[in-house]
């Protein structure tokens, strides 16, 4: 797996701008296939459906191979791209913008235009919440009650998040680890119980992790 930068999901981030007398609104959301990227932009058109442009672009992928601008009606590459160069410069990835623009009767030119496109974007970004997806190795750890309370406190001073834990006749604690820190904490519980535990280790997942 491969950790990359995106939104935290579940919210639409905004933004405006204004520059002679055209508004300019970004609309910024966490999306994962072209079909919700698709769904997102038209219901930004929906919202808006009396602005002059919806224009938008979108980045997908762990690795943000899947791209696509659009400048819906402006002027060619004075919109989408500018947009999209907005997402490459923040390094994100399963994000779509929509810039909406209201034409305030004053001509901005093409420079005017990529300024705004991006100016706007960029302030939808930064007003947007930025997770790291990182992959976490899961790693059970099984052992006797009679050392639950020494591997709890120092899984609490490694700071070493615990998803769940199981009791029966012993007690299993859910581990999650980034992989580089898995052989250190194994060897360092080992010696903490006399390698009294087992650990199995059983794949692993991107969390969200706040930046």
């Amino acid at each position: 797996m491969k950790n990359f930068k995106t939104l935290a999901a579940g919210e639409i981030f905004t933004a405006d701008y204004e520059v002679k007398k055209s508004v300019f609104l970004a609309n910024v959301s966490h999306v994962e296939t072209e079909e919700s990227a698709r769904e997102f932009l038209n219901q930004i058109r929906k919202k808006y459906f009396d602005a002059t442009h919806n224009c938008s672009a979108w980045i997908l992928g762990e690795t943000g191979d899947k791209q696509k601008s659009n400048d819906d009606g402006e002027p060619g590459g004075t919109a989408g791209n500018p947009i999209l160069d907005a997402i490459k410069k923040n390094e994100l990835t399963n994000i779509c913008v929509v810039v909406t623009r209201y034409f305030g009767g004053i001509k901005l030119g093409a420079g005017g235009l990529i300024r705004a496109y991006s100016h706007t974007a960029a302030l939808g970004i930064a007003a947007a919440k930025i997770v790291r997806m990182t992959t976490f190795q899961k790693i059970a750890v099984t052992v006797e009650y009679s050392f639950l309370a020494q591997i709890e406190n120092f899984l609490r001073n490694k700071k070493i998040s615990v998803a769940n834990a199981e009791y029966a006749a012993d007690v299993t604690l859910n581990l999650l680890l980034e992989p580089v820190d898995v052989d250190n904490f194994l060897a360092e519980l080992t010696e903490l119980t006399a390698a009294n535990f087992l650990a199995e280790t059983q794949g692993e997942v991107l969390i969200p992790v706040n930046l």
